[in-house]
Order: structure tokens, then sequence, then C-alpha cells
């Protein structure tokens, strides 16, 4: 009997992704910001949306978006292969690709601090915006996080995001700019911070989780979520490692989603 229900079950979980895949709205956006420049999107949308989710992938972040929505690189970085996650959770999903002046080598990196990435971040926030009436989040993880807080440090009022998520954050880097060195005094908006207890970047371990907190002196509400489980793979700052919650996405996405939407 304990075989049989949990095969109906699953037959019921995988007809409901199904029926949830068929009601998804999937499109690729190419939106002016910078005179001469434009910046490529995946928008996903669910049937009843609750939020938009601007998701920043770590690495370079030139993920290459192709205009049938196909990605030449980042298919396995955290937040890219989430991003349906999201959406069952009632998020509006943008993914981020790097702007069409930046679609060769280096891609995003040593520009995420950058004013034309601030311009563009900006731009997308408002695009956003004039399509829905929601609450606004940019979700960053790994090197997507030196992008989501340094843009949301830049920008005030009507201008910043409602939100932001900072999953396996970058805490410490010599040459660069970790987040917790960032002006984050100036944030006025909830920060969410992910990450996983046993992680082995170089950049990200666990222990540097607190002075990162404590920079959070402004915002309105402040949660860390610090996760244990999962499968690691590979490189420890790659993202089928701990660093990337591999084995634990669903888990993480819905601990932060419930969060985020105050459930």
């Amino acid at each position: 009997m304990g075989r049989l229900l949990k095969f109906w079950l699953v037959m019921v979980t995988a007809l409901w992704a199904t029926l949830a895949g068929a009601q998804l709205d999937q499109r690729v956006v190419d939106i002016p910001t910078r005179p001469g420049v434009s910046q490529r999107l995946l928008v996903l949308t669910p049937t009843a949306p609750r939020a938009v989710a601007i998701l920043f992938a770590g690495g370079h972040g030139g993920l290459q978006l192709t205009a049938e929505g196909a990605f030449r690189w980042g298919e396995g970085n955290f937040l890219i292969r989430s991003r349906k996650l999201f959406v069952e959770q009632g998020f509006v999903v943008v993914v981020v690709d790097a702007p069409s002046d930046r679609q060769s080598p280096p891609f995003l990196s040593g520009y995420r601090q950058r004013p034309d990435h601030v311009a563009d971040v900006k731009t997308v926030i408002a695009w956003v915006r004039a399509q829905a009436r929601l609450p606004v989040w940019l979700v960053g993880t790994s090197r997507g996080t030196q992008s989501v807080a340094w843009v949301a440090s830049e920008l005030s009022g009507s201008d910043a995001p409602d939100g932001l998520l900072l999953s396996a954050t970058i805490l410490t880097d010599k040459g660069g700019h970790p987040v917790p060195a960032m002006p984050l005094a100036a944030l006025r908006m909830p920060v969410l911070v992910v990450h996983h207890e046993r992680d082995e970047c170089m950049h990200c371990a666990f222990s540097e989780v607190p002075a990162l907190m404590d920079k959070l002196v402004a915002v309105p509400r402040k949660k860390l979520l610090s996760f244990t489980r999962g499968v690691s793979r590979g490189d420890p700052c790659e993202a089928f490692a701990y660093h990337g919650f591999n084995g634990i996405e669903r888990d993480v996405v819905a601990q932060a989603a419930a969060w985020i939407l105050g459930e």
C-alpha cells in the first residue's frame, strides 16, 4: 500500500510539473539601455505572479543567451538551473545576460562595479516595473552578488530594487570588490543572505558571513539562511560543489521564497 501511494504521489507531481510547464510564458527580450547598447533578458512568467526575481549568475556572467532562449554558457549555474524553481514559487524570473557591448571575454569580469553596469541594471528594473506592478528583487549568486550589492548601493528611491537576495556571497577577494567592503550602509531594502556552511570556495568561507550581516545596519529586515546538506563535486568554487547548493536547490529556493514573500 505504501508503494502504491508513493507511485501515485510521483505521478501527480509529474502531472503538476507538466501542467505548470505548459502554463509558463517564456520569452527573450532585448531592451535598450545606453546609446547603442542593449540588454538581453530571458523572462519567465507564471500564471499568478507575486514578485519579480532578477537573476545574476556568477563567474564572468556572459551567458550568451540566444534569441531562442538557450545558454551558450552558464546553464549549470545555481540560479540559472534553478530558474523554474523560482517560477514555481510565484516569481516572474528575469535572467540577465551581459550587455551587447560585453559579449566577448572578459564579459562582466571587472565590470560589475562600473557606472555602465549600474545604468544597465537600473534600466532593467524600470522596464520590469513597467511590465508588472510587483516587488522587484535582485538575486545574485557568487560573483553575481558583487553586481546586485553594488548596484543596490548605488540606487535610491524609486530606482532601487525592493529587496536583495545574496547567495554564496563573495566575502573576501584580495584583488577585487568583496561584498562586505561595499557601502552596504546605504542599503534601505530587505536583504536575504543564503550560504552553505560547508562552502569551501576561498572567497566564500562561512566564517566570514557574520561580518557581512553586521554591515547591514540600515536595512528594514535581514535574514541568514544557512544550509549543511547537499552534494559537493569538482572545483569548490563551481556550481556543483556546496558553493552552488548542489542537490538542495528546491529546498533553498523554497525557503528563500517563503521569507521574501512573508510566508
